[in-house]
């Protein structure tokens, strides 16, 4: 069938074409560039480096014309609509066919003969999967509006092999809001025509400017609820020729594929992620910018389990009433997009003892940075003038013991004057630098409407708490900070976002609830766990090959975590011994147990053992394998 069609791509009507976008929906197409043979091997492995932009169909033979892999009866110097044409790296003219062709230059070799030199490389297309989006329900902008795929120059750089090197280029496709799962599923299942997106949401978190300007293809006008979704793309392999600068190259004219005889279902290599994953699902995770993120149907139901365990009330405070679907697995996502995070923790209960903190908050906190840091975040504890002391103190037998994994500064917030949030927050002020990317409030008093701060006994306690209140309120109007807050009892930071269920449903809530909203509200039934869940859901994240590869934009992604890399942020998830070395040395420091105000190893009137230490044994379980996802 296929070869009557290619017959007709070889008449000189069907090679004046540009696009083959959608045509011969149900087969593979594929980018073809051809390169001199004494740089094929280093471009090979580029491609290896870089699978999700230049997935490898086959490679030739030196002056090989046919690829029996992809489709019988092709001669690749006459089976493209048209090639463009390069010397030193410069497009220097686009031609119909290569049959024939002789390079400009006299010192080339004679017509036909410099062909014999010349690989071919044909990469997968994500023309291939535009059919199944159509079968699967979802509409594709450019085919309805008879455009090429508008496709555009990242600021990602690609890992490098050799010669070539060159920022990543993506085709963007507007996709309506409610159909974000099914393009994702469809394209996931298509790994040679570039897979699932690398990056849903804002343009400028990769670097581009403006969509209406692409770089190759045409402009594509999104429909209202339409969100920009960016896959990655073969042209990438026409920028590593410019940069790489070979003598002569050619490749074909952007949106001129070459047609294969194979399905657009093939699911040969590269291969799709390990199969008992699941599919990808998709998440929004910020407003402003606008981002979704990705990850595996088996780490979110996971995390999940993870927000069903730290839900258990044994202290019977009902905060199963505050619990809102998914915060913790949408932070979590959050968290793994960040760079630079802020941990704020404090609730000095006990007004009556010094020190008059309690025991919930540090250890959640310490164990979330622990393993922010084991992923190479940036971790920074801001805490309350008058705790400083101690905090540094705690901070530094932490290290000592081996709970938190190095040190991090610890940091101190005085609103003494009006751009204080702003200096605070972002570097010199200014608010297209944010400092930190990601705030987190554990256990942390949170100011009420009245703008004092309340135990959960009604009790004032303003005069032992730094305004960092005031931080969570300034970031709410920068874009790039997101906030989250953790709590057991809604008079916490960041619990203002379900303050209307805090103050009709928990013990004083009309007085007591936090009127300072953060992004995400993770509720437990010990704030701690909460902390403990984090660090669990983050550890998740990192070993699900869907979201890794969302993570890094298709680049650079390796089969399996390099075994001490995977060691080393095991050895960083909480533990029943390290949570209880940490408490040990609270103890050690005056801090009380919450509820009790006893000096002893509990948390919020619940003993260390077994109630704190069965938590953790079975959020470890559903971490580390040993309990079954739920169907």
């Amino acid at each position: 069938m296929l070869t009557a069609v290619r017959a007709l791509r070889r008449s000189l009507t069907y090679l004046r074409r540009s696009s083959n976008s959608a045509s011969h929906s149900g087969y593979q197409q594929a980018n073809v560039i051809l390169l001199p043979n004494h740089l094929a091997d280093n471009f090979e492995a580029f491609c290896r480096s870089n699978p999700a932009p230049l997935p490898l169909l086959y490679r030739s033979q030196s002056g090989e014309t046919s690829c029996p892999p992809l489709a019988r009866h092709a001669d690749i110097r006459t089976d493209i609509s048209q090639y463009c044409v390069y010397q030193d790296g410069v497009l220097v003219e686009t031609v119909s066919s290569l049959q024939d062709y002789q390079p400009r230059r006299p010192s080339e070799q004679s017509a036909g003969a410099w062909w014999s030199d010349m690989v071919c490389f044909y990469l997968g297309c994500s023309f291939g999967f535009e059919g199944s989006l159509k079968k699967s329900g979802v509409p594709v902008r450019n085919v309805e509006q008879g455009t090429n795929v508008s496709m555009y120059k990242t600021a990602i750089p690609c890992v490098p092999a050799g010669v070539f090197s060159c920022p990543l280029v993506v085709t963007m496709r507007p996709i309506p809001a409610d159909l974000l799962d099914v393009a994702i599923k469809t394209t996931h299942l298509n790994p040679v025509a570039h897979g699932a997106p690398i990056h849903i949401g804002d343009p400028a978190l990769l670097g581009i400017g403006d969509l209406s300007r692409p770089d190759y293809g045409d402009r594509v006008e999104p429909e209202p609820g339409d969100v920009p979704v960016f896959w990655a793309c073969g042209v990438t392999a026409v920028e590593a020729i410019l940069s790489s600068k070979p003598p002569l190259a050619f490749s074909h004219s952007p949106g001129c594929m070459f047609l294969t005889d194979l399905p657009d279902s093939s699911t040969s290599s590269p291969p799709s992620p390990p199969p008992d994953h699941g599919d990808p699902l998709c998440f929004l995770i910020s407003h402003n910018p606008l981002l979704y993120s990705l990850a595996s149907q088996r780490a979110v139901e996971k995390i999940r389990q993870l927000d069903a365990i730290i839900g258990e009330d044994p202290g019977q405070r009902g905060i199963k009433a505050l619990f809102v679907e998914d915060e913790l697995l949408r932070s979590c996502l959050a968290l793994s997009h960040s760079s630079s995070v802020a941990i704020t923790t404090g609730f000095p209960t006990h007004y009556m003892y010094s020190p008059p903190d309690e025991t919930d908050g540090p250890p959640g906190a310490i164990a979330m940075a622990t393993m922010l840091l084991s992923l190479g975040k940036r971790v920074t504890m801001v805490t309350d003038r008058r705790a400083l002391e101690m905090n540094q103190a705690i901070i530094d037998e932490a290290v000592r013991t081996g709970v938190l994994k190095t040190t991090i500064p610890l940091v101190t917030f005085e609103n003494s004057a009006p751009d204080s949030t702003l200096q605070f927050l972002c570097h010199n002020g200014d608010p297209s630098r944010p400092r930190y990317d990601h705030m987190v409030a554990i256990e942390r008093s949170g100011r009420a409407e009245d703008g004092n701060y309340y135990n959960m006994r009604g009790v004032n306690i303003k005069h032992l708490v730094d305004p960092v209140d005031d931080l969570f309120i300034a970031a709410k109007d920068l874009p790039g900070i997101t906030t989250t807050g953790i709590g057991d009892g809604g008079n916490e930071l960041g619990m203002g976002r379900l303050k209307d269920r805090v103050k009709s449903l928990m013990p004083k809530g009309s007085l007591i609830a936090c009127d300072v909203p953060a992004d995400y509200a993770i509720t437990a039934g010990v704030s701690n766990w909460g902390g403990y869940a984090v660090a669990c859901g983050l550890y998740l994240l990192h070993t699900c090959p869907a979201h890794q590869r969302y993570l890094r934009k298709g680049l650079g992604i390796k089969p399996t975590t390099p075994p001490e890399q995977l060691q080393d942020w095991t050895a960083n998830l909480p533990s029943v011994d390290k949570e209880e070395s940490i408490l040990s040395t609270l103890m050690r420091f005056g801090i009380r147990s919450g509820k009790t105000a006893h000096l002893a190893m509990e948390v919020d009137g619940l003993t260390f053992h077994p109630t704190h230490s069965d938590i953790i044994t079975g959020l470890l379980e559903v971490t580390l394998g040993s309990t079954p996802c739920k169907p």
